[in-house]
């Protein structure tokens, strides 16, 4: 394909970037700077909601260039998508994944936000925290998986990213629609074969030539 995409690409490819990198960089840097910096678990979960909070603009934001990247290069890879053997199933397999891990990330900011409400000094958010839906252990204990989940999610989809890259090569490209285009034609001759052997076998059970 000779036309480029390089704004949809970039904005795809720097948007999981900022997604995987910034849910790893929590994970392994923030929260244990947070339990490591002071003794009481009520202070350290407030340091790490407050710096969880002001990274959910920008996650925001990154999520949302990607989804629109990913949607450009999906509309204008379409023909591949469709034609190109190992392509389509590649591509289902990366909306699944992200499909997981938008379900991830707003889960653990609704979990973060009990947090962040139930650790503040200020009894209005605590009040606010008691209506929350969910548990407070419950939440602090979702959340330590959440906090994995998200990188391995996001990473998984980093390496589809890649074997799309792969599979846009002209010779995986012209491999898989060869192999795309025999599987039909391979479905029709088959199916043609077994007609051809029906009919002659009921010219001999009837007798005519």
């Amino acid at each position: 394909m000779s036309e480029r995409n390089t704004v949809m690409r970039s904005l795809h490819d720097l948007g999981l970037a900022a997604w995987f990198g910034g849910s790893l960089m929590g994970a392994v840097g923030l929260n244990k700077a947070a339990r490591t910096a002071v003794e009481e678990p009520a202070l350290a979960s407030r340091i790490a909601s407050i710096g969880w909070a002001a990274w959910t603009p920008v996650n925001a934001a990154a999520i949302g260039a990607h989804l629109v990247g990913g949607a450009a290069l999906l509309g204008a890879n379409s023909a591949r998508v469709a034609h190109q053997s190992g392509v389509g199933a590649s591509t289902i397999a990366k909306t699944v994944l992200t499909g997981a891990a938008l379900a991830a990330t707003a889960y653990s900011r609704v979990l973060g936000k009990k947090i962040e409400l139930a650790s503040s000094p200020d009894s209005q958010d605590q009040e606010a925290a008691d209506g929350h839906p969910v548990e407070l252990e419950q939440a602090q204990r979702h959340l330590a998986m959440l906090q994995w989940a998200l990188p391995a999610l996001t990473a998984g989809m980093l390496v589809l990213n890649a074997l799309h890259g792969e599979q846009q090569r002209p010779e995986q490209q012209k491999a898989g629609m060869l192999r795309r285009a025999a599987s039909p034609l391979a479905m029709a001759g088959g199916t043609g074969l077994a007609a051809v052997r029906r009919a002659s076998h009921h010219r001999a059970m009837t007798g005519h030539c």
